[in-house]
């Protein structure tokens, strides 16, 4: 509509913050932790914990990976679904390191844990893919 100078600003305005808002609220949010322990050369436990978080997260979002969700909306199968892409993109985020090193009678031992201390993470799901960033 055009206001009465003539101007199209107003409702393009409005229309383009009633879209965006729209599109914000596709947007969900999810905790997520992930740990893995390797004893002497060989993994031993590795744990990913994925929920729903229960208010908003504060920040901005960061480097986001795209994968493919093929129309669902659920997380843990879309992780689950593209595991090694998920996995390689968390350690680009930074883990913490824990190593031991122990020797015990002439045996050698060592342990060490990487893990990614719970994260709010910003989902964005569409028809074909879920865009996921984390806050920071």
């Amino acid at each position: 509509m055009r206001s009465r100078d003539g101007n199209r600003t107003f409702s393009l305005r409005l229309c383009s913050v009633i879209l965006f808002n729209s599109l914000a609220l596709n947007a969900s949010e999810f905790l997520i932790s992930y740990s893995y322990t390797v004893k002497d050369a060989t993994l031993h436990n590795e744990t990913l914990q994925i929920s729903k978080a229960m208010k908003k997260c504060n920040g901005t979002p960061q480097n986001a990976l795209i994968l493919e969700s093929d129309g669902k909306k659920n997380l843990k199968k879309i992780i689950s679904k593209n595991s090694e892409e998920f996995i390689s993109y968390i350690h680009k985020l930074g883990l913490h390191i824990n190593h031991n090193d122990t020797t015990k009678n002439y045996q050698h031992s060592s342990s060490t844990t990487l893990t990614l201390k719970t994260t709010c993470f910003k989902v964005d799901f569409n028809d074909n893919f879920a865009k996921i960033s984390p806050l920071k």
